[in-house]
């Protein structure tokens, strides 16, 4: 028996309540920026600067262990993470120390360098600092100003993208959900103070990409049935594509979700908020591939008949796959 999360058939109206959901949609985003400007994020050491340890010792690396070691010495914000090459001899175990700056330093002083190593010496006799890196503020200045300037550049690089497959019309629509997405991940660990360091931008990352397959998928079906049904009232076609998209789109996410909250759950805080940032991303991603996207491109109306060439509208790269 095969499993189905959604009828085989359906056909439900997704315009009903695009008032709604559209105006849900611009409440949340406004709600986002405010959260960002007023509360700020929650930068962790990627972006804060503070020094980077890396050790080695023969005994094997137990993050647990490491954490509780260094708990008791006030450190403030701590990251500890094995380190896995497979150059690495049986008594190489390679791991990375960093700690936030404390009380405006750009480093932590020797004297704390002396105390981790002892606290680590403890679960980890034949412990050693292979090296000790420090990252100042102006560094971690830099790094905030690339992070978002990668994300900047995906969105445009995406809107070029698009704009070449189908027409400016689905291009804006994507970039709007795009936009959506992003801004509403922002404004969640904003609002939750959630730590938001190179990870959290590599989940953004993968939610643009996640978010914009959704996406295409459901502008390639409609641009099939614009072709197909050239008569029919555009905002019935969309529907039409939705609906014949919906069980995929069901299927994808709610899998991927139920993957991501088996994370979440077992994974353990290094890799929380970056599982975190991607399975809110899937939510919100999903919700505006079918609610946001869409509505932006009925709006601007779009080219009916996809199977004649149009001189006016389009370009020579519009049927490329």
């Amino acid at each position: 028996m095969r499993l189905k999360l959604v009828p085989e058939n359906t056909d439900w109206d997704f315009f009903k309540y695009a008032r709604a959901t559209f105006g849900a949609s611009c409440v949340a985003i406004v709600l986002s920026l405010v959260a960002w400007l007023a509360l700020g994020l929650n930068f962790g050491i990627d972006f804060q600067g503070g020094t980077t340890i890396r050790t080695q010792a023969e005994e094997t690396v137990v993050v647990s262990e490491y954490r509780d070691a260094l708990g008791g010495l006030d450190l403030g914000d701590v990251v500890i993470s094995e380190v896995f090459d497979p150059t690495f001899g049986p008594d190489e175990n390679v791991a990375m120390v960093r700690i936030a700056a404390q009380d405006g330093a750009e480093a932590v002083t020797p004297e704390t360098i002396e105390r981790v190593q002892a606290a680590l010496q403890d679960v980890a006799p034949t412990l050693e600092f292979t090296s000790v890196e420090s990252v100042g503020p102006k560094v971690s200045g830099e790094l905030i100003q690339a992070a978002f300037l990668a994300v900047a550049a995906s969105l445009a690089a995406i809107l070029f993208y698009i704009w070449l497959r189908f027409e400016w019309q689905f291009s804006v629509g994507a970039v709007a959900a795009l936009f959506h997405d992003v801004v509403l991940t922002i404004g969640i660990f904003s609002i939750l103070q959630i730590q938001f360091d190179l990870a959290t931008i590599a989940a953004i990352l993968t939610i643009i990409g996640y978010s914009i397959n959704d996406t295409v998928v459901i502008f390639d079906r409609l641009r099939e049935n614009l072709i197909k049904y050239k008569s029919r009232d555009l905002r019935d076609v969309m529907n039409l594509s939705v609906n014949e998209t919906l069980s995929r789109t069901v299927m994808t996410s709610g899998t991927t979700l139920v993957a991501l909250i088996a994370l979440l759950v077992l994974g353990g805080d290094v890799i929380r908020g970056f599982v975190f940032a991607i399975a809110w991303g899937v939510i919100v991603g999903t919700y505006s591939s079918v609610f946001v996207a869409k509505n932006i491109v009925l709006f601007l109306g779009v080219k009916r008949d996809w199977s004649k060439p149009d001189k006016t509208e389009g370009n020579q790269f519009a049927q490329m796959d």
